[in-house]
């Protein structure tokens, strides 16, 4: 019965993991970042993350 019971775990993880497998060249094609977070503000002179926007506070320049 135990036997059974682990074959029976072994090949529904084998399924899972064939499953799995199909799914990533899918989402591995696509080049924009559909669902994804944006991409974070830089500095363009200072080249540091502006995360509030408006102007750079670490180099008073940058618009971000």
């Amino acid at each position: 019965m135990m036997l059974k019971i682990v074959s029976l775990f072994l090949i529904f993880m084998a399924v899972l993991a064939m499953f799995g497998r199909l799914r990533w060249p899918r989402i591995g094609r696509r080049g924009d970042r559909a669902g994804g977070l944006p991409k974070p503000r830089l500095c363009p002179d200072c080249g540091r993350y502006n995360l509030r926007g408006g102007p750079c506070r670490h180099c008073t320049k940058g618009q971000g």
